[in-house]
């Protein structure tokens, strides 16, 4: 099953800071260090698999981009929203 595409006003209004670009999304995150940007990866990464969706992302010490798009669709869909949500949740819950 497709999940479904979504609208540029629909990122903006279910994920915050997520920029439209091309066809993805992408964020910035900044960390105290390596260390904990690499930890957070590996957080994202479980919640990816478990979601079998899976981002770019490049990390450069303490700067992790992520983007966002679903491959098949070469689009942003409802799969994205949720996992930029889910990333977003992760985030907030590390800053603590």
């Amino acid at each position: 099953m497709e999940a479904r595409l979504v609208s540029q006003q629909e990122i903006a209004e279910k994920v915050s800071g997520w920029k439209y670009i091309g066809n993805s999304i992408e964020k910035k995150f900044q960390f105290k260090n390596f260390k904990t940007a690499f930890e957070f990866m590996t957080k994202v990464a479980l919640v990816c698999e478990e979601m079998n969706h899976h981002p770019k992302w490049t990390n450069n010490y303490n700067q992790l981009l992520i983007c966002l798009e679903t491959h098949d669709q070469s689009a942003v869909t409802e799969l994205d929203i949720e996992l930029a949500q889910k990333i977003d949740q992760l985030f907030e819950e590390n800053k603590a």
